[in-house]
């Protein structure tokens, strides 16, 4: 199977302020555009998941990046890096805050430690791209468990999407 990914970060921004005679504006527009072939080197990738995800209040959900999860045609995936995270809120209603990170053999090449952890508050995205060849390395059985914790309260829902190389 062959996978294209392109990663498209944008900004569009306009401040403006109200003057005697007109308006001054200063606009940004800013595109950070990442394209990935097939592959497992540089700027390659050849492994998606992608999932609308419940966590229930005061639990975890643990993704396990090595061998548990299945492609969008029912193939098991198993990472060996991973090139992109996109973790979505698409509700700001719910109070719940999610808690990325601090799981039992956590994939934690991208956060560092541990115990250190990344919020994600109601409404929120969190987006993470290395398109280096050797990115995020996933560690089967060891360091292979992304950890996603709700706190307490209400179930919180949220998107999944993990762009990654089989090596």
């Amino acid at each position: 199977m062959a996978l294209d990914t392109t990663l498209l970060m944008s900004i569009n921004a306009t401040l403006s302020n109200a003057l005697d005679l007109g308006v001054a504006s200063a606009p940004l527009n800013k595109a950070y555009p990442l394209y990935w072939p097939t592959g497992t080197g540089l700027s390659q990738s050849d492994k998606i998941f992608h999932d609308t995800r419940t966590v229930n209040a005061s639990t975890n959900d643990d993704v396990d990046l090595a061998g548990v999860l299945t492609d969008p045609f029912g193939v098991a995936l198993t990472f060996a890096r991973i090139k992109a995270m996109i973790i979505a809120r698409s509700d700001p209603t719910n109070p719940n805050n999610l808690t990325i990170g601090n799981g039992s053999n956590p994939f934690l090449t991208w956060v560092g430690a541990a115990a250190h952890t990344i919020t994600i508050r109601p409404g929120g995205l969190f987006v993470l791209a290395a398109p280096d060849a050797t990115a995020y390395a996933v560690t089967a059985g060891t360091g292979d468990i992304l950890r996603i914790a709700n706190g307490s309260g209400s179930a919180v829902t949220y998107d999944l999407i993990l762009v990654g190389a089989s090596a």
